[in-house]
């Protein structure tokens, strides 16, 4: 019935457009009419798994490409390079008339100028489901067109000081680290580009041998070794037309061009690209020629298919909020899907939307002028996982229905089991994965987070470091996601489910390890785990019985339980209904009389500004809109001296969240103004760097985590509608819920004027508390 519903909601909306009427996404679209200073005023583009940046700047059209996976041996993410467009005559030329508009129910950007009598269009777009970007070019008279390819990796390149934090050694490099030249050259009419990861040392060799693994080093995954990745640039009616070198902004380039053999009032111009783990280069062009003879052929059908996915996934879910154009709220609402459209670029990427810029960064510096980096640089590395960071990045995708966006995701954590799993055995000889807090994109320790000065004798298995230090429990909230995937899209999970076992087995074996280590007990006198040493996040350090973990395990436990009879047999239900009994009750403090939850029983340091205290209201839901105990939760965030002390709006911060999940609408409201308002950059979300980079993408994800709970939440069954919303905000939301079931709702006026359930039989289960 749901899909039926999508289907005549696509259909209509097709009708819509068809019949020239707007759809009410267009609202939303961003219009510059000025062209940029350089690439930090860019404009996100993509499909697929493929990011531009796009702008136009002194009269020519240029673009950042970027691919989902792009690892060299130093597991930087690399860019595939920057193309630019030149028309001649120039339709964009000193005092013509000039448009950009990123059409986000097409998912592409249309470029337009006019002057002295001559106009063109431009349309930029990806093909969302083939590796290829598009550039169709009209104008009113026959014009030349000239297409580069520039690459800043002509030459190999030796990464210095804070450079390195790129790539996987970031303050810790092991010698002289080099980013090694592409190969790039003329084929017939066509440019070929690509970078190859031969048999080099790579960071995935650095860090097995830091770690002592080389005896196991053969049963590891490894997603460098022999990866290649690329692409060819292709102009109907083009040829070649030699090479040049330039400068833009702080980095040296050099330029392969093509050129129009004839004016003419069309121009397409093709980038075509292939990554795969190949023996050789002649496999990858083998690759790279299949998906070219397929894009050559299909470039019509295709816009149109992608067209019509870009449409589908607006009507899956929105949130308009209908006060005035660029009022706070509005902005509010515009940067939601804004941020959404660039997780979309990403919906059948090899690997996980990264929270430190996604596909979408830029010349660095714009963002920190110290900085004078190539554009492949992002700050906190390509190749490393912060799970701390990378959760906030995904939780959104339940509600707003994108679970095909969530898959990359987990598949990034699955081909990482193994590797996981045989490290736990190797150094601790018992089972279960150990995933620590930043892994690497093979599933190990990151090689400079792991400690490079350890102690003689010090734990190999452990990472000697401040922060993270017996951080292992951020994985259980990807374990959580998968769970939420069979109670929200109805999905099967059992190819998740021995992935949450053996996550939930290390905790079990390892703490009892731990203690028999300390004493002859593995468990305490009320027959719990002993949670020691723990993290609270990365701030309550050397915790005894952390709250966040406590919280992580007895949820993730509860609803591995709650599974149908099918993905469980009695023996494994009955194991993990046993460990369920082991794990330890929360502890709580007092401020001024006021009972709270605290982070942990004991901790000997704070070391960052997390508040983990509030975890059992999010993720975990322990606690929220009336369930037991929310006054306790509540008082949490009101009196918890650590908690008022870390609170803002800034990155990776979910103040908002909590506020929300906890119905304090002014306080929501508030932080939600903060988080999701214009970003301080010519794209409005290009927020950052935060605690991070540009665009942070942790710091969007919590702001649609937040908006998403003060419309609607869940507990068990029943759907709590506007449970932190305020009054005023008039809105026109669509959003998903468990049980696969979606709530479309209008409220205007403070009035509930129009409620749709999916199915209808759910309509009993939800609750206006706006009533």
């Amino acid at each position: 019935m749901a899909t039926a519903l999508l289907s005549i909601s696509l259909l209509i909306n097709t009708l819509t457009l068809s019949l020239g009427q707007k759809s009410p996404i267009d609202q939303h679209n961003v219009v510059w009419t000025s062209q940029s200073k350089n690439s930090s005023e860019s404009m996100s583009c993509g499909g697929g798994d493929i990011g531009l940046n796009v702008w136009v700047e002194n009269g020519d059209l240029l673009f950042y490409v970027a691919k989902s996976g792009t690892f060299d041996h130093n597991n930087t993410v690399l860019k595939l390079g920057r193309v630019r467009l030149k028309l001649s005559p120039n339709p964009f030329a000193d005092g013509a008339t000039f448009r950009q508009e990123l059409v986000l129910n097409k998912g592409h950007i249309e470029i337009s100028g006019a002057t002295s009598g001559l106009s063109a269009n431009v349309t930029v777009w990806v093909d969302v489901f083939r590796p290829v970007v598009h550039v169709d070019v009209s104008s009113n008279k026959a014009i030349k067109a000239e297409a580069a390819f520039e690459s800043w990796r002509y030459v190999d390149h030796v990464n210095k000081g804070k450079e390195n934090n790129a790539n996987s050694y970031k303050f810790a490099p092991p010698g002289e680290v080099t980013t090694l030249k592409d190969s790039i050259r003329f084929i017939d009419n066509s440019i070929v580009f690509h970078h190859r990861n031969g048999v080099e040392w790579s960071a995935f060799d650095a860090t097995v041998q830091q770690q002592g693994l080389d005896s196991i080093k053969q049963q590891l995954f490894n997603p460098i070794k022999n990866l290649t990745f690329g692409g060819r640039l292709l102009g109907k009616n083009m040829k070649p037309a030699g090479t040049y070198r330039g400068r833009y902004m702080d980095t040296d380039f050099q330029g392969w061009k093509l050129v129009s053999t004839s004016a003419s009032r069309t121009h397409e111009i093709t980038v075509t690209l292939h990554s795969a783990q190949s023996d050789n280069v002649t496999d990858w062009m083998q690759g790279l020629d299949r998906r070219q003879q397929d894009a050559v052929t299909s470039a019509k059908t295709a816009q149109a298919k992608t067209q019509n996915w870009w449409q589908t996934f607006w009507s899956n879910s929105f949130i308009y909020i209908n006060t005035p154009p660029n009022s706070p709220e509005w902005q509010v609402a515009r940067n939601y899907q804004l941020f959404r459209y660039m997780l979309g670029c990403n919906a059948f990427g090899q690997y996980p939307t990264k929270f430190n810029g996604g596909l979408f960064t830029y010349d660095p510096s714009t963002i920190d002028s110290t900085m004078r980096f190539t554009p492949d640089f992002r700050n906190w590395g390509g190749g490393i996982h912060t799970a701390q960071n990378q959760r906030l990045v995904y939780w959104p995708m339940l509600k707003s229905g994108d679970w095909q966006l969530m898959k990359p995701q987990f598949d990034f954590y699955q081909n990482s089991l193994k590797n996981a799993e045989l490290r736990t055995e190797f150094y601790w000889q018992h089972k279960g994965a150990s995933f620590t807090e930043q892994i690497e994109n093979f599933g190990l320790p990151n090689f400079a987070e792991y400690g490079i000065n350890r102690p003689a004798g010090y734990d190999k298995g452990m990472e000697y470091n401040p922060w993270l230090e017996y951080e292992w429990d951020t994985v259980l909230e990807f374990c959580l996601m998968m769970l939420d995937t069979e109670r929200y899209a109805g999905q099967d999970v059992s190819q998740y489910v021995p992935f949450i076992e053996s996550c939930l087995t290390f905790f079990d074996e390892h703490y009892q390890y731990l203690a028999k280590k300390r004493g002859s007990k593995a468990l305490d006198g009320d027959k719990k785990l002993i949670l020691y040493p723990g993290s609270g996040a990365e701030t309550y350090k050397m915790a005894y019985n952390s709250t966040s973990t406590i919280s992580a395990l007895r949820t993730v436990l509860t609803r591995l339980l709650e599974l149908p009879d099918t993905y469980l047999t009695t023996e494994k239900r009955a194991n993990w209904k046993a460990m369920l009994d082991r794990i330890p009750a929360i502890t709580f403090r007092s401020f001024d009389g006021h009972p709270t939850i605290a982070p942990a029983k004991l901790w000997e340091r704070i070391n960052n500004v997390e508040s983990p205290q509030l975890y059992p209201v999010f993720p975990w839901g322990i606690y929220g809109i009336r369930k037991p105990g929310l006054d306790t939760a509540i008082n949490t965030y009101r009196y918890d001296t650590d908690a008022l002390k870390f609170r803002s709006h800034v990155g990776w911060k979910q103040d908002n969240i909590f506020a929300a999940r906890l119905g304090l609408t002014d306080e929501a409201a508030r932080l939600t103004l903060l988080k999701l308002g214009n970003a301080p950059r010519r794209f409005p979300t290009f927020w950052g760097p935060g605690f991070d980079w540009t665009p942070d993408h942790n710091w969007g994800g919590s702001g649609m985590i937040g908006l998403q709970e003060m419309l609607l939440q869940a507990d068990g069954k029943t759907i709590y509608l506007f449970p932190a919303w305020p009054k005023t905000w008039d809105v026109h939301v669509k959003l998903h819920a468990p049980y696969t079931t979606t709530v479309e709702a209008v409220l205007k006026n403070g009035k509930l004027e129009s409620l749709i359930v999916t199915p209808e039989s759910r309509r009993g289960d939800v609750v206006n508390l706006l009533k």
